[in-house]
């Protein structure tokens, strides 16, 4: 039997939380039809974000005031060129030669407002003609950026806990400056061993360079300690200073005392007499002891503290092999050992540098972006590339603390893609921020560029430029957010 009804009782879109005016799905097969259109299209439509993002800490002005030319002066401008390389470096291609694969990119040709980028030898004889004094004026720029940064984003850290490490990168040809040294990963062979500082507050690059690679000396470790205060913010009054054992020595200790930093770093060669009384354990289940003492090495000025830790060694028997114990106590324990000027209980003071372990991780993820690319023989050329390189990381570190910012501007009930994007690594970052099909379309006179509304970040990414647009209109929006004193901003405002 069939029944008739007069109206159907199925439910428009709109009431099952569809949007109106929504496609109907396609059918993709083995004989779907292929071919071209004339519209301008980027895989890259998170660029518009990055563009506004460097109009809104005045990026152009900093550079102008910053920046040392070199002595070759290309056609498109310093300004173009520099940032062309960190727009290379913030799509995830770390390698000069991958300019091949964004030359007809829309948003990448727009800004530089050409119907195609230049060929990508130009942008590598520009790098080549780079030295060791652009290095310092991009380490300079990132100093002024940072400044604007915490203040657009409302951060205000009085003491902040710097990590300071050492990597290797191995060098596969006849590079300038490469030595056989402490590489764990191929020994024996040539590598670079540049030093990386970074902020634990902000997860951010402070302080670096390209280095030979020779171990630190004490004298080379007692400049770079020496740099860090003029590179720190305005509102920053107390820092932390963690290194490992490779910034163990007297000129170590005497910059970071100079300098006013508290500082633990690894013990590498002195031998602190510990009261064998004095051993404590904070944790009944937990057998680690831990003690300090105040002993002077030889060549020192003044005495400092000391703190240790000493684990007991696994000491396992079988029937056929029996237990045989040690003969010295000290033969019974693994030792760590710091120096440091901190007041406290030992265990606090050593948890704090276990802390410093995390910079391994920041290291890893800066490597990745492309810190292992070396990209010419020369020492000059690979030393300023670097800290392109890393300013290319840290525009990411901003524009992540920014984007987290705007989800908590903007009140909404609708879950937002960017919460806790802070936290995430620049790989995912990368999807939710830059990976966005964009179409660039002609209207009212003007350039747009449109995203899809099938894409369920395309609602996230608009109130992110919303939130954008409304600092932009700003007049100093740095300056607005935060009172503390300047130490670059105000030279540039």
């Amino acid at each position: 039997m069939v029944k008739k009804q007069s109206k159907a009782i199925t439910k428009d879109c709109a009431s099952k939380g569809i949007p109106e005016g929504s496609a109907t799905p396609g059918k993709i097969t083995a004989s779907t039809l292929y071919g071209t259109c004339t519209e301008r299209l980027s895989p890259f439509g998170g660029l518009l974000g990055l563009i506004k993002f460097l109009d809104l800490l005045r990026f152009e002005e900093v550079f102008d005031c910053v920046y040392r030319e070199p002595g070759r002066t290309p056609k498109l401008g310093h300004y173009r060129m520099v940032v062309g390389i960190l727009m290379l470096l913030f799509i995830g291609f770390n390698r000069l030669w991958h300019f091949v694969y964004i030359r007809l990119d829309a948003m990448v040709c727009g800004f530089f407002q050409l119907p195609r980028l230049p060929a990508a030898s130009t942008f590598w004889r520009y790098v080549d003609n780079l030295s060791i004094n652009q290095a310092k004026s991009i380490l300079k720029l990132s100093s002024a950026l940072r400044e604007r940064a915490w203040q657009l984003c409302a951060l205000k850290y009085r003491r902040v806990h710097l990590s300071i490490d050492t990597t290797a990168e191995t060098v596969y040809g006849n590079q300038q400056g490469g030595r056989v040294g402490y590489n764990t990963s191929h020994r024996g062979k040539k590598a670079y061993r540049p030093v990386l500082c970074f902020v634990d507050e902000t997860r951010e690059y402070l302080l670096g360079k390209l280095r030979k690679g020779d171990v630190l000396d004490g004298e080379e470790c007692a400049v770079f300690i020496s740099q860090i205060k003029d590179h720190l913010p305005g509102c920053v009054k107390k820092v932390l200073l963690r290194a490992d054992g490779e910034f163990f020595s007297w000129e170590s200790v005497l910059a970071a005392t100079e300098a006013g930093f508290q500082f633990i770093i690894a013990n590498k060669r002195a031998k602190p007499p510990f009261d064998p009384g004095t051993w404590y354990q904070p944790r009944r289940r937990n057998p680690i002891q831990y003690n300090s003492c105040v002993y002077q090495p030889l060549g020192w000025k003044f005495p400092c503290r000391f703190v240790a830790m000493r684990i007991p060694k696994e000491q396992s028997s079988t029937p056929s092999q029996p237990l045989q114990g040690e003969l010295f106590e000290e033969d019974r324990y693994t030792y760590r050992v710091f120096c440091t000027n901190l007041k406290g209980k030992s265990h606090k003071i050593t948890a704090q540098y276990d802390k410093r372990a995390d910079a391994e991780n920041l290291i890893g993820e800066a490597e990745r972006e492309g810190l292992e690319a070396i990209p010419s023989a020369k020492f000059k050329n690979n030393y300023a590339y670097f800290q392109i390189v890393m300013l290319a990381y840290n525009i990411w570190r901003y524009y992540k603390i920014l984007a987290q910012r705007s989800t908590r501007a903007v009140a909404s009930k609708e879950p937002n893609m960017l919460e806790g994007i802070q936290d995430n690594t620049i790989r995912i970052g990368r999807l939710k921020l830059l990976l966005i099909a964009g179409k660039l379309v002609f209207h009212n006179n003007r350039e747009q560029v449109k995203f899809s509304i099938h894409d369920s970040r395309t609602p996230s990414m608009q109130k992110f430029l919303k939130f954008l647009d409304k600092a932009r209109a700003k007049t100093r929006p740095w300056i607005q957010q935060s009172l503390w004193p300047c130490r670059f901003s105000v030279n540039f405002s």
